[in-house]
């Protein structure tokens, strides 16, 4: 048995009771009072902060937190409304100092009253879910100081007059407004916006509607726009300085309704300064301010887009269609290249490169350049001019610079096979003629082109050039199987591929003896070594290099056109011969025949022949005899030298029959494929997808295409539905 001691008592639960004075209460209360009210007359200096927190903490430890707070509450608002008098009767500029004077007074108070009833704060307040001491001081400044009635209208009228002297150019003290519209922020952002903020914006719409009507009616474009840029960088300004920076977008939007948006049209319409004005006469500031300003408006971009479509369509149809712009081609297209440099370079430096202009530049280009029918042609014609002798002295990357350009009026053409017809005609001169300044410079266009538009648009173009090799090697085999020809007149052949090149008609021309006799000889090699094949001779395409000696000695080496050739021959064998004479001789088509004899006749320091009765034109009654007092400061002289030119009216038709011709198995071939893979289509859609299909060639013709499904109807390629007449049916 255990020797310890059983506990008779335990303690289970024990309660102390404290009676507190009901004096208590109302004793510790009046300490903190006192102590508000030092604190608010600035006399705090000889109070003792950790005796009065302990006051309060007790007051709430003893249940008198509902008396602690009410207290404050009445103690403060007490103090509040003594300051807003004294707010009140400040005159005049001493006005907001007071305000804000009498604010940071309120602050610093609050901060130290804050601290004595810390512990309030942290439970009583916490618990009953009342408004916490430092936000309910607040409340009390705005309830009793900024909305009392006598300062409220006041202060407002006080702050909006301040901004209004500002706008005006007059200097103010941005400490002190920023100091009062703080107040505002610090008391909520419901109290800034609708205290101030709102009436603010109000008043700032107000003085820009009456100040941008007055701007509009006084002001060119381009000094409206400054104006308003002006503005809305002063407005950013103020905002960075004094206002909450959620107002600065609200404020720009006013400037940008009021100054932008309710004006753009008369801006960009505005006669001598508006849009158009400016990209006339390469505004570049204004256009770059023009498109920082109207794209902050709703719209504005699209305002000013839809000008400077209009203006460049306007434009362009006055440069296409005008007939005196089109009688140089090369003219022609380098103002169509000059005014796509002017655009990219507004777009690009004005602009901001951006990208729906650029859309709009190339639907503009596109729009205009095709209003001209004989845009392909030209184009050719500016390549081919380049190609001959304009890209002499260039580096290759100003020769790459101006093929990309060529380039981009291509793909604006809507008929790239007119295009192709025209360029194989001139890449066939320049290669034949051995004008072409740069072979590089030539292929590197067909590899832009191939890349554009496939192999199929360059094949052609590429076997002229494996001919132009192929030609060289065959003169060298013709030359080594006859030795004898190394003395007397220099045959050089160039044996085209009837598929590769242009076809033309052979114009008859009656070679000089000498020159014949060489022509058989190499006809004979080359049928030798080639079975199965056929020479036609195109003398038309052909030049020569001839040594003639003029009075008094003078020698000279002339590089001329073989029909050139075959007329100055003659004048071996005679002193003085007519037109009919030389026509008779040389058989050459009368219209060729007046070319040559202009050129050798009438060009002035070339003209080795003079001709009875001087004029520029060559009639069929005219003489003819050597200029022997033709002279030049050169030994090797060119006359002549056959340059690509416009196709007379005549050739223009049988060029644009040739097209016509060759697309039609296009037509035909990119209906094929549709209907093998759709096997039945009803005749719109075939219109639209062949359309689709044939785009990056030329626009189709619709009429053409339905004459295309009528032929590979008849030829059992489709058949028509037997109850709907507009359904095709494809037959494998």
């Amino acid at each position: 048995m255990s020797n310890q001691k059983k506990r008779n008592f335990q303690i289970e639960a024990f309660k102390h009771r404290v009676v507190v004075d009901p004096k208590y209460a109302d004793k510790t209360w009046q300490i903190l009072e006192r102590a508000i009210h030092q604190i608010y007359n600035q006399d705090a200096s000889g109070l003792s902060f950790e005796e009065l927190y302990r006051n309060a903490y007790n007051m709430v430890l003893h249940k008198f937190g509902e008396k602690l707070y009410t207290g404050f509450i009445v103690t403060m608002t007490a103090h509040l409304k003594e300051k807003s008098k004294l707010i009140e009767a400040a005159q005049g500029g001493s006005f907001l100092e007071e305000l804000n004077k009498k604010w940071n007074e309120h602050n610093k108070a609050l901060e130290m009253i804050r601290d004595i009833l810390m512990y309030m704060d942290r439970t009583y307040i916490e618990s009953t879910k009342k408004t916490h001491v430092h936000p309910m001081g607040f409340s009390l400044w705005r309830d009793n100081v900024v909305h009392f009635t006598k300062i409220h209208t006041r202060l407002l009228n006080t702050l909006l007059d301040l901004v209004q002297k500002e706008r005006t150019g007059e200097v103010i003290d941005r400490g002190l407004m920023r100091s009062v519209i703080k107040m505002f922020m610090d008391l909520g952002e419901s109290v800034y916006q609708e205290d101030f903020e709102k009436p603010f914006l109000d008043a700032s719409s107000e003085f820009y509607k009456v100040e941008s009507q007055e701007f509009i009616e006084s002001c060119d474009c381009g000094d409206y726009l400054k104006k308003a840029e002006k503005r809305l960088t002063e407005e950013i300004d103020r905002v960075a300085h004094y206002l909450d920076p959620k107002s600065e977008e609200k404020i720009t939007s006013v400037v940008e309704k009021e100054m932008i948006a309710n004006h753009m049209q008369r801006l960009v319409h505005m006669e001598n300064s508006g849009l158009v004005y400016m990209l006339l006469h390469d505004k570049y500031e204004d256009l770059g301010r023009m498109y920082n300003l109207f794209r902050r408006v709703t719209n504005g971009l699209l305002t000013v887009r839809d000008v400077m479509t209009s203006h460049l369509r306007e434009m362009g149809k006055q440069l296409v269609t005008d007939p005196e712009k089109s009688k140089d081609p090369v003219e022609f297209v380098q103002r169509l290249l000059d005014e796509r440099d002017k655009y990219d370079k507004v777009i690009s430096t004005a602009f901001g490169n951006d990208k729906t202009f650029q859309n709009a530049l190339n639907s503009s280009f596109e729009h205009f350049i095709n209003l001209n029918a004989r845009s392909p042609e030209f184009i050719s014609l500016f390549v081919d001019d380049k190609l001959r002798k304009g890209l002499k002295g260039f580096v290759d990357v100003d020769v790459e610079v101006i093929l990309d350009k060529v380039m981009m009026l291509f793909r604006y053409l809507q008929e790239k096979d007119v295009f192709e017809k025209y360029y194989k005609q001139h890449l066939a001169k320049r290669l034949l003629s051995g004008k072409t300044v740069s072979d590089d410079a030539e292929r590197s266009l067909i590899v832009k082109l191939k890349t554009e538009c496939g192999y199929q648009f360059t094949s052609k173009l590429e076997g002229m050039f494996t001919d132009m090799k192929t030609s060289e090697d065959t003169m060298r085999g013709f030359y080594g199987s006859h030795p004898e020809l190394s003395e007397g007149p220099t045959l050089i052949v160039q044996v085209l591929t009837t598929g590769s090149w242009p076809t033309q008609p052979a114009v008859p021309c009656n070679l000089p003896a000498e020159v014949s006799v060489l022509c058989e000889k190499f006809r004979s090699y080359y049928l030798g070594t080639h079975t199965g094949r056929r020479l036609t001779w195109q003398t038309n395409m052909g030049t020569a290099d001839i040594k003639a000696l003029f009075g008094k000695g003078q020698k000279h080496e002339l590089n001329v056109s073989t029909f050139q050739m075959c007329v100055l021959m003659l004048f071996n064998n005679a002193d003085r011969l007519s037109y009919k004479e030389i026509e008779q001789a040389t058989e050459i088509p009368a219209s060729d025949l007046k070319r040559c004899l202009q050129s050798l006749a009438c060009v002035k320091g070339k003209n080795v022949i003079k001709k009875e009765p001087m004029s520029k034109d060559i009639g069929e009654e005219d003489s003819f005899y050597v200029n022997e007092k033709f002279t030049s400061k050169f030994y090797k002289v060119k006359i002549g030298t056959v340059v690509a030119q416009k196709e007379t009216e005549p050739e223009k038709q049988e060029t644009r029959q040739r097209v016509e011709e060759d697309r039609k198995p296009q037509i035909e071939a990119a209906i094929v494929r549709i209907m093998k893979s759709r096997k039945i289509l009803d005749h719109n859609n075939i219109i639209a997808e062949v359309t689709k299909q044939l785009q990056p060639r030329f626009l189709a013709n619709p009429t053409e295409i339905k004459k295309r499904i009528e032929s590979l109807i008849e030829r059992d390629f489709l058949e028509r539905d037997s109850t709907d007449r507009k359904l095709y049916r494809y037959l494998a």
